[in-house]
């Protein structure tokens, strides 16, 4: 297996980083996650949009373009023999002496890691996943804006573990006011039956002011939800919301869309809108894959 370190791909018994890499020391950098289809970066440049964006609210200067990340990506593909895989790319503040000043780094570490991607079960898919709302709550938007995708995932990880320790899949955080944010690795949607006012359902999604990770899944299935005339609010909502659905799933890079068939002790079933908006999402990758293999190999002749 080849890792991406810094400038060259290295073997991965070769990929160290120092002690003193401020990322080690203190969670001082940016990551994005990628998934990649028959040899094609899905929403790659959507993907390093938001890598660079996270890395300019840390005042971490990426000293390389968006053009070397993509070669870099794609050497780290070839040179693993993947078409089906998992991407990640991180960028540390990088070496420097122990102390919290971003000066002591002179330049960032820059890494891609590469592997074979293992499909969900597909159990997930029809029958759906175990969520429970956890006791661990999302940190304030006004104490570390949640549009940085931090490295730094100790929030996240102490809401997986009550997730683990009760059997469940996913944990859905609260934010300070106790309304519903977002999971630990993933955006969270909920429809709402139609009612007098509407005849159709109501798709809800925290907004971003719920302090939330605006996900590139999650702004694909607003969009197919809107093309397909489903009424779409993001707004500010409460775990008695999410109970009283009628159907819940969430969404990120790799498990795409993914219903949910409990959330702490109520059940719900996979239901129409979930289903058509992840046969939609489907639809998007392939076009989007076929679109960009055919764009490759135009640039080559």
């Amino acid at each position: 297996m080849y890792v991406y370190l810094n400038d060259r791909l290295v073997p991965v018994s070769d990929a160290k980083v120092s002690v003193f890499d401020h990322g080690f020391l203190y969670g001082d950098g940016v990551f994005e996650t990628m998934r990649v289809y028959d040899g094609v970066v899905f929403m790659l440049n959507e993907h390093l949009y938001r890598l660079y964006r996270s890395a300019s609210m840390i005042r971490l200067d990426i000293s390389f373009d968006p053009d070397f990340i993509k070669k870099a990506i794609y050497e780290t593909l070839y040179a693993n023999k993947l078409r089906n895989a998992y991407v990640r790319v991180t960028v540390s503040r990088g070496y420097g002496s122990v102390g919290l000043d971003t000066e002591l780094c002179k330049e960032p570490t820059f890494v891609v890691i590469a592997e074979e991607f293992k499909e969900y079960p597909e159990s997930y898919y029809r029958g759906g996943v175990k969520v429970i709302v956890a006791k661990t709550r999302r940190n304030h938007k006004d104490a570390l804006n949640p549009q940085i995708k931090s490295i730094n995932f100790l929030n996240n990880i102490l809401a997986k573990i009550e997730a683990k320790e009760k059997g469940a899949y996913e944990a859905i955080m609260l934010n300070s006011e106790g309304r519903v944010a977002e999971g630990t690795i993933s955006n969270v949607f909920f429809v709402k039956e139609a009612g007098a006012i509407r005849e159709s359902p109501l798709l809800c999604t925290p907004s971003k002011d719920a302090g939330i990770l605006d996900g590139i899944t999650r702004g694909i299935a607003i969009n197919l939800a809107e093309r397909d005339s489903i009424m779409v609010n993001e707004g500010s909502f409460t775990p008695e919301d999410l109970y009283s659905a009628l159907e819940v799933f969430l969404t990120n890079t790799t498990m795409e869309i993914i219903p949910v068939c409990q959330v702490d002790n109520v059940r719900y079933s996979v239901g129409s809108v979930t289903k058509l908006l992840h046969e939609a999402y489907r639809k998007v990758v392939k076009d989007y894959v076929t679109s960009n293999k055919l764009s490759s190999l135009k640039g080559r002749r």
